[in-house]
């Protein structure tokens, strides 16, 4: 096991979804020989082989979403209800990517009923308890509670190189990382369907959130916010009081699990080996791919030529 200081391995855990996503607005339909749509596969993999091909990525794990619904449907059956069902081509390339990531060899994770923040919160927890730093790379503002004071876990956006640890999850929502539940509860999050609190904008919550911490502790009595240099505090704190259930209600659907079941955490897991040309060949060739092997910066063998 390897201790907390400089020396601590970096483990990158990939929100899969976000990427793909990318890699099938961005690129132009592209097909398989057998007629597979693989638009989305072809930009997620050039996504993992531009990664891996900086030599100080020596740890990283992929994590998807196991389905297009969690257990939080069932706390809220609305909930990312607005996005629908992804178009038919994309919908064909989800395990298809999965299994891109295994052919160029990483470890894919995913468990039916979560969603993958889930399983990466669940992974980051175990893996710094084990040692390791995180870094969570993802655009997914959700993820920014997993951020933690230590900097033993931070947060990676690939496409603009920044990385955010809690300072930057402040300067950028003004709030602390473990208060980010809170401030979707307030704002709410239309990307996952979320409803906040009517009239109360970022600032606003932000405002709240320093002042008395959390959802449940915002008081109803304007009395109470004094002290707080927010215009339209009496307004505000009445509407913050009429619509607290349903607050609350999105603070819990927006706070990741951390306790996932079935998830191992070994360090050993995470080491990145190389592809292997046993697999990834036949994956490539199936795909009709061919340059893109040349792009592949890591072999468990010697490359055959």
């Amino acid at each position: 096991m390897t201790h907390r200081g400089d020396a601590a391995p970096v483990v990158y855990l990939l929100d899969g979804h976000v990427y793909i996503f990318r890699a099938y607005h961005s690129l132009p339909p592209m097909q398989a020989p057998d007629g597979t749509p693989t638009q989305a596969v072809y930009g997620f993999a050039n996504t993992l082989l531009k990664f891996l091909a900086d030599p100080a990525v020596t740890h990283l794990g992929v994590c998807f979403d196991a389905g297009m619904q969690s257990f939080r449907n069932e706390i809220e059956p609305g909930y990312k209800a607005q996005r629908g069902d992804p178009p038919a081509d994309l919908e064909q390339q989800f395990p298809l990517c999965a299994e891109a990531a295994r052919a160029i060899g990483l470890p894919v994770y995913e468990r039916e009923r979560f969603e993958a923040d889930d399983v990466i919160a669940t992974l980051a927890e175990r893996l710094v308890e084990a040692g390791a730093r995180v870094v969570v790379v993802t655009t997914d503002k959700d993820l920014s509670q997993l951020v933690r004071e230590d900097g033993r876990i931070s947060m990676l956006d690939l496409a603009r190189e920044l990385v955010l640890d809690a300072d930057g999850v402040r300067d950028k929502f003004g709030v602390d990382p473990a208060q980010i539940p809170d401030y979707l509860g307030l704002v709410g999050d239309a990307v996952d369907n979320l409803p906040g609190v009517p009239g109360v904008g970022p600032k606003s919550a932000a405002a709240a959130l320093a002042a008395f911490g959390r959802i449940e502790d915002v008081p109803a009595d304007p009395e109470q916010w004094s002290q707080l240099e927010v215009r339209g505090a009496a307004r505000l704190a009445a509407r913050i009081e009429a619509h607290r259930e349903r607050a609350l209600l999105t603070k819990q659907l927006a706070t990741v699990r951390r306790d996932v079941p079935g998830l191992r955490a070994e360090l050993r897991d995470f080491e990145v080996r190389g592809a292997h040309p046993d697999t990834v060949d036949p994956f490539f060739e199936r795909l009709g791919w061919g340059r893109i092997r040349d792009r592949i910066s890591r072999w468990q063998d010697s490359r055959i030529e």
